[in-house]
């Protein structure tokens, strides 16, 4: 069976591929599952539905838009829960198995136990390169066969593909995804011709989405309410502020609050200071789309002309806000903004659409930020910035060998010290914008150092006449990144798949004729 999986902030979303139709997968008569788990006391865990269940129930603890977490997570990261420390990267692995698991038993998918699961999956088009490695580490952990990674409005875009394709002519080749889900928000800008989809630009904010428009109404209507509120009380406030939230319409006039659950008075708020709450949350998200609006292989990178745009298409589940699209027609026109007919589901039946062979579609994604390493230079009193990866370097197609880059020299030290970082953007050489660090990344020129227990503890010293070392970059075509180094005197070699933490997984390797150590997990 192919599948289409969206992971997303609030709930996940499965599409099907069924002979030309990508029908959205229910769960017990629900098109999702909530994206939750739920630890106990004494140490039970539960996901989806049933996490959803517990929420206000005494001795539980819920993690919610736990996606989130993986901004800014290593293989190691922990989260506590109901007084217990869990591994970030289990809590996803056992949320996707169960996910697979009610697949089988809980949904209209018409699965087999035991059938092959060959899915399509996504993340935000400006996830790091670890989160990228952790997503498909849980996916494959949790019994399913990855066979494509893509960004998820380059996902949508198939879908608008799909729905929409008469409106791509010879002259409005361009698409504008807005992607507004429950914790980020992307902007792709994609150039369609035929059947071939490929990604220009990619902007976004990783942490801006429908959680911020709930906290935004929250503080709202708790000031309208004007009353202390306990912890419990507070959370009870916020699911009913987020479901009331999902329930406004167009013709919605005031904002309802029930607190009888509280013993409190309901609270009515005039739907206006509602959108005047979240209003900067769209606006952001306009100013943050625009700078998508250009093609990077024009001379200059020239902006593209509106004329050229078929239209910007709303995706993501915050995308059924009203406000949304009522703000973006109010800065780009009625006729150029369309939402999709399912805007939760938009991203899935993309990734359904793409793994349907028979559908004809191609993409060709690009990263969208870039990842380099810092250098010594001028015999160490210098540092300066090596981008690897630029942001705008296309990506292999799926099923295409990885993109790689190679780095020779002469090492000048007994200690090679890496530090990587992903940015935004590139200033006079150095990295600019949203900069990530990764944690330090150590590696043994000098063969004595092997075995040594711990390289952070190593002096670095020059050495007058070092080995040569050759640096291998490899980038999958969903974005992860690995990086091999080798001595070429002796052939012996160490990857490192990039996290954050200083928690990659590092693997050795050694020619038959060497012996080589096997190095702990120690970073990137």
């Amino acid at each position: 069976m192919k599948l289409g999986i969206d992971f997303g902030t609030t709930h996940t979303v499965v599409a099907l591929v069924d002979r030309g139709n990508y029908p959205v997968v229910s769960f017990e008569g629900v098109d999702a599952v909530p994206s939750l788990v739920a630890a106990h006391e004494a140490g039970e865990l539960l996901f989806g539905a049933e996490a959803a269940s517990v929420r206000h129930v005494d001795g539980w603890s819920v993690l919610r838009s736990f996606k989130r977490l993986l901004n800014d997570a290593g293989p190691k990261s922990e989260v506590e829960l109901a007084g217990q420390s869990y591994l970030l990267t289990d809590l996803l692995t056992r949320f996707l198995a169960r996910l697979k698991d009610d697949l089988v038993h809980r949904s209209n998918a018409g699965l087999s136990p035991g059938e092959e699961l060959d899915a399509a999956v996504s993340v935000p088009a400006n996830a790091s390169s670890s989160q990228r490695f952790l997503t498909l580490d849980a996916y494959a952990r949790a019994g399913f066969r990855v066979t494509a990674l893509l960004n998820e409005p380059s996902a949508a875009g198939f879908e608008y593909a799909h729905r929409f394709r008469t409106t791509i002519t010879s002259k409005r080749e361009y698409v504008l995804v807005y992607d507004l889900g429950g914790g980020t928000f992307d902007a792709s800008l994609l150039r369609m011709t035929g059947r071939s989809n490929e990604v220009v630009t990619s902007e976004g904010v990783r942490r801006l989405g429908g959680d911020d428009f709930d906290e935004a109404i929250f503080e709202l209507v708790r000031d309208k309410a004007d009353v202390e509120l306990s912890p419990p009380q507070e959370a009870l406030l916020l699911d009913e502020c987020v479901r009331q939230k999902e329930a406004v319409n167009p013709q919605s006039r005031r904002f309802l609050v029930d607190l009888s659950p509280m013993s409190l008075t309901p609270v009515a708020v005039p739907i206006d200071e509602v959108y005047a709450a979240c209003a900067p949350l769209v606006e952001r998200t306009i100013d943050a789309m625009t700078p998508a609006l250009r093609d990077p292989r024009r001379e200059g990178e020239e902006e593209v002309d509106w004329n050229e745009v078929a239209g910007i298409y709303i995706v993501g589940g915050a995308g059924t806000f009203p406000l949304v699209p009522r703000l973006l027609k109010e800065r780009f026109g009625d006729k150029r903004v369309k939402r999709s007919p399912h805007p939760f589901a938009a991203t899935a039946i993309g990734l359904a659409i793409f793994l349907d062979g028979d559908a004809g579609y191609t993409l060709s994604e690009r990263f969208s930020r870039t990842f380099g390493v810092f250098r010594e230079a001028e015999g160490g009193g210098e540092v300066t910035f090596d981008p690897i990866f630029e942001k705008g370097t296309p990506l292999p197609a799926p099923g295409e060998p990885p993109l790689a880059v190679v780095r020779r020299y002469q090492a000048a030290h007994n200690v090679g010290h890496f530090r990587f970082v992903e940015c935004g953007r590139v200033e006079g050489g150095r990295p600019d914008g949203e900069v990530q660090p990764w944690d330090d990344f150590r590696f043994p020129f000098d063969p004595a150092l092997r075995n040594a227990p711990d390289l952070a503890t190593v002096p670095v010293e020059r050495a007058a006449a070092g080995p040569g070392v050759e640096e291998l970059y490899l980038v999958t075509d969903g974005g992860a990144v690995e990086v091999r180094l080798t001595v070429l005197d002796d052939g012996y070699t160490e990857s490192f798949k990039l996290a954050r933490s200083g928690q990659a997984v590092a693997e050795v390797a050694m020619k038959p004729a060497k012996k080589g150590r096997k190095r702990p997990a120690g970073a990137v």
